[in-house]
């Protein structure tokens, strides 16, 4: 693995993680919230975004507008199915989300929860490291790049973790404030 194999990786880590922190509630209208639910259409497990125009008519509503009116229903059980937390309802047109305000303790737990997101994706980052320091010492041993090359990409690749974990760090505190705001 070349350490620009490993860098790529690790902004696609990154970027996984900021959407996890896209589907946490932050008490205002988001349509991201609602990335991760899926909708059984004829059998099949589609993405709401392809089945609908999601829009945040205000900071309080999620409104969606199914492309196809037949599948108003199938929308509003998946909604309703998923782990969104939300009632969808439903006035045979569109469906409306509305977005209470968080609880004191709501907002504690959704912290935590941002908290596990940002460990998974350090731990996924520093996976992605442990990998890459393998593959080199495999090709010091093996006598296809001397040693002090071997310890020069070390050394990169530790700069490598430490800059992608502190973009973590940083997607981990904007989202903390977020969820924190009132």
């Amino acid at each position: 693995m070349k350490l620009t194999e490993a860098e790529s990786t690790m902004q696609k880590t990154v970027e996984s993680t900021q959407r996890s922190f896209n589907t946490i509630r932050t008490g205002r209208a988001n349509a991201s919230l609602l990335d991760k639910v899926q909708v059984d259409y004829y059998g099949t497990p589609t993405s709401l975004k392809s089945l609908s125009n999601i829009s945040t008519p205000d900071a309080s509503t999620v409104l969606i507008q199914p492309y196809d009116k037949k599948t108003l229903n199938l929308i509003e059980k998946a909604i309703s199915l998923s782990d969104v937390g939300l009632t969808p309802s439903n006035d045979g047109m569109v469906i409306r989300l509305n977005i209470p305000p968080l609880t004191t303790d709501r907002r504690k737990e959704f912290v935590k929860l941002a908290a596990k997101y940002a460990e998974e994706g350090r731990v996924a980052i520093r996976n992605i490291r442990r990998d890459a320091i393998d593959v080199i010492r495999k090709q010091e041993k093996n006598a296809e790049i001397p040693e002090d090359e071997a310890r020069d990409q070390q050394d990169k690749l530790q700069k490598l973790t430490n800059k992608y974990t502190d973009k973590i760090d940083e997607l981990l505190a904007e989202k903390e404030k977020d969820i924190s705001t009132v």
